[in-house]
């Protein structure tokens, strides 16, 4: 089979890759030119929809609906768009085997693709719990969440198993949203992690006690300090229980793991430099590797504003380091030259009638400010990090647009503060006036 050529080839085809078309397009680009190489069936798509509005009951999202670039208030990129723009599509093609010696990309069934500039933006892969032995693991109606096959499934199960019992195995981004889209599903949640509070990679105590509160007053129970252990199941493979660690059985028709995800750079080890579990990049994602750029999940980059090297799993980051990496790219073919990426760290999360946003870095010392009664009509609180007698992190539950901005600002430029008790009772009022 003659390999297919291209100048451009970006391996991997979600939200980083349909960013970085947007961005070839705008800049410039010849019919025939770019590749997108995804093993998923669909066009790009903004992600975040899979773990809320694609699994609401009524007035659920569906594609086309979130194709990329409508998370970001930009076009809907749909699979016409590609071919009036001569960008080819390659859809339900897994890259096996990478050779960036010779440029060749290796598909499962054989194909060879070559390019000449190669963007890695593979992205993540969830953590299974077969991947750690865990003891029937392997049942029926036990679910990740990361593909739109993925919520699919997962969606014709919400109907079979109406007003079942769900499980939600893990405390962070997905187990949050999830036990709250599940509850709206009408499902008896109960949500198990085994930290002492939820999001502990962001939240502190503080605002954890608030969500899970919160999730309390919907009636999600909710079981800290031990972990899944072991599930039981029926004569049909479908599993029935939830053995913890302390002893507990939980009874489940519908278990849902959120325990973390790896970054897919297994394809390029030993071949380009990796740091801090990632694939090391410049400020403009080059890698080591001459022509060979990497975006998203699979980056560690120079988080300019912390002057550390960082990898930062976030659809923000992922759109916006493709967008910096193809801007780079026509930048060296034109002899020109841009700005190094500076990004600040953002996360934002939606569930039930909350939302919350989340700008910079959560170090040093914290203080809690506003209405963070969980039983209140319309809780709004925050909390601001400061270090170095610097604020540097800011978290805002119930903010409105202004209002987030303003954070963001205070993240960025990194106001000083002498008094703790004062920005307390200042609250939002600080972050509003910088």
């Amino acid at each position: 089979m003659a390999a297919k050529s291209f100048k451009y080839v970006i391996v991997g085809g979600g939200v980083s890759a349909g960013y970085a078309a947007r961005e070839f397009s705008k800049q410039g680009l010849n019919p025939g030119e770019l590749a997108i190489i995804s093993k998923e069936a669909v066009a790009p798509y903004e992600r975040p929809a899979l773990s809320k509005a694609y699994l609401f009951p009524e007035g659920a999202a569906r594609l086309p609906g979130f194709h990329v670039c409508v998370g970001s208030g930009g076009e809907k990129l749909l699979p016409a768009w590609y071919a009036e723009k001569g960008i080819e599509l390659i859809l339900s093609t897994e890259i096996v085997k990478v050779d960036l010696a010779s440029k060749t990309l290796t598909s499962a069934v054989g194909e060879t693709f070559k390019y000449h500039i190669l963007i890695i933006a593979t992205g993540s892969s969830v953590i299974r719990l077969t991947d750690f032995g865990v003891k029937g693991a392997d049942a029926k109606n036990i679910f990740y969440l990361r593909e739109i096959d993925d919520a699919d499934k997962l969606v014709e199960v919400i109907k079979a198993k109406k007003n079942g019992k769900a499980v939600i195995v893990g405390g962070g981004y997905i187990g949050l949203e999830l036990g709250a889209v599940m509850k709206i599903n009408n499902f008896d949640v109960t949500m198990v992690y085994p930290e002492p509070w939820c999001m502990p990679r962001l939240f502190t105590s503080g605002i954890a006690a608030f969500y899970e509160g919160y999730y309390a007053n919907k009636g999600i129970k909710i079981v800290k300090g031990t972990v899944a252990v072991g599930f039981g199941s029926d004569a049909n493979g479908e599993v029935k229980e939830v053995h913890l660690k302390d002893g507990r059985v939980l009874e489940a028709d519908i278990v849902v793991v959120g325990v973390g995800g790896r970054p897919l750079t297994t394809l390029f080890k030993g071949q380009v430099e990796e740091e801090k579990g990632g694939i090391k990049t410049d400020s403009f994602f080059k890698t080591s590797v001459p022509e060979v750029y990497a975006v998203g999940d699979v980056a560690t980059f120079p988080l300019k504003l912390y002057n550390e090297m960082r990898r930062v799993e976030h659809v923000d980051h992922a759109r916006k380091s493709a967008e910096q990496a193809v801007k780079a790219i026509k930048a060296s073919e034109e002899g020109k030259s841009v700005d190094e990426y500076d990004y600040l760290p953002y996360f934002y999360s939606r569930s039930f009638d909350l939302s919350w946003q989340f700008y910079g870095d959560n170090v040093g010392d914290t203080v809690i400010f506003g209405d963070n009664n969980p039983a209140s009509p319309k809780p709004k609180f925050g909390s601001y990090w400061i270090k170095d007698g610097k604020v540097v992190g800011v978290f805002l539950e119930g903010g409105n647009p202004e209002e987030n901005k303003a954070i963001a600002k205070v993240a960025k430029l990194q106001p000083p503060v002498e008094n703790l008790d004062e920005l307390t009772k200042e609250g939002l009022n600080f972050a509003c006036k910088i």
